[in-house]
């Protein structure tokens, strides 16, 4: 077989090769693209990151592709459809990160909570007045979980640790956990106006598109606070600044932000402005602006970015390509 992996760091490379014994690799450190596609033109099995966006545009390029092991979870840089079309198979890498993106979760929460992320700015200023530090206790509050999949599931039972009172929201909620556990289940309206706290762990599908938007936040209590550690267009970013800049929000903790692949490659446009339309401009604009806001903490991407989590993953990508080899494919998506 002939296999290829972009996205890739040395140390991964390594322990992939050792792994995966008797086939022809190539390894790329920069995201798949029509540019570089022809290095692979005889590509079996392609594995990727969420930054190479595999369209009918790369797959027609790849004559010989027969699977794609992506390395993460979600799927939505992959046309699902074009690879059903072309009769390529798609597997994922689930479950790698799902007590470490609910940890990072209470990160957010914390900094938000204890107004951690502003006394570290002052201190490096060399002040250390406490006046405007003030923060609250997490014991007593209601979080609000949206999406108890395997990572809401541990964001529950960590806020329980903490004696918050937790409500949830879910297509298909889980009774027994509920009972389990000791957290109840409500519509997605109850959850935004009972919650001081509301965190989202849904995938990004259409109709999870700005599920958090200027209506639904107009749900919110006034003074509440937002998670998000999902995907960024699950929250409308001119509604969350507008909500923050009225007061209605209290503050925002953002692992992922609507449009946050233009500020990773932004030194990359702005050298070049003629492939920037103004939607794009105005949108790494407004980007950069909420970033700024002191109401929000804001991380880039790195809610699964844990030593354990990153090697998981790729154990599950290893597992998954060797499954396939074997003509027993595993974790495949839909």
């Amino acid at each position: 077989m002939n296999i290829a992996f972009f996205d890739v760091q040395d140390w991964e490379s390594q322990i992939i090769k050792k792994s995966i014994l008797k086939n022809n690799f190539k390894f790329f450190a920069e995201s798949l693209s029509l540019e570089n596609v022809s290095q692979i033109k005889d590509c079996d099995i392609l594995s990727t990151s969420i930054y190479s966006k595999i369209n009918k545009d790369i797959l027609i390029k790849l004559p010989n592709l027969k699977y794609i092991a992506t390395r993460s979870m979600g799927f939505d840089h992959i046309d699902l459809e074009a690879c059903k079309k072309a009769g390529i198979k798609v597997s994922n890498a689930p479950h790698y990160g799902d007590n470490s993106v609910a940890e990072h979760t209470f990160g957010l929460l914390l900094s938000l909570s204890r107004n951690i992320h502003k006394a570290y700015v002052r201190t490096l200023n060399e002040n250390h007045q406490i006046e405007g530090l003030k923060g609250f206790d997490l014991k007593g509050k209601t979080l609000g979980v949206v999406g108890v999949g395997r990572i809401g599931g541990h964001v529950v039972k960590t806020a329980l640790g903490f004696e918050m009172n937790v409500i949830a929201s879910d297509k298909n909620p889980d009774k027994n956990l509920a009972r389990k556990l000791g957290f109840k289940y409500v519509s997605f309206s109850e959850l935004l106006k009972k919650s001081d706290i509301v965190t989202l762990h849904v995938p990004y599908v259409k109709e999870n598109h700005h599920l958090i938007n200027k209506k639904t936040l107009k749900l919110m209590k006034k003074g509440a606070f937002l998670i998000n550690t999902s995907r960024g267009a699950v929250v409308d970013t001119h509604a969350l600044m507008s909500a923050l800049d009225n007061g209605h929000l209290g503050g925002a903790g953002l692992d992922v932000i609507e449009g946050e692949e233009l500020i990773r490659e932004e030194r990359e446009l702005l050298h070049d402005l003629k492939k920037l339309n103004v939607q794009k401009i105005n949108q790494l604009a407004l980007d950069h602006r909420i970033l700024r806001n002191e109401k929000v903490v804001f991380t880039p991407h790195i809610a699964f970015y844990s030593e354990e989590a990153i090697r998981r993953i790729i154990d599950i990508t290893i597992e998954n390509i060797q499954s396939f080899i074997k003509k027993k494919p595993i974790n495949l998506v839909k």
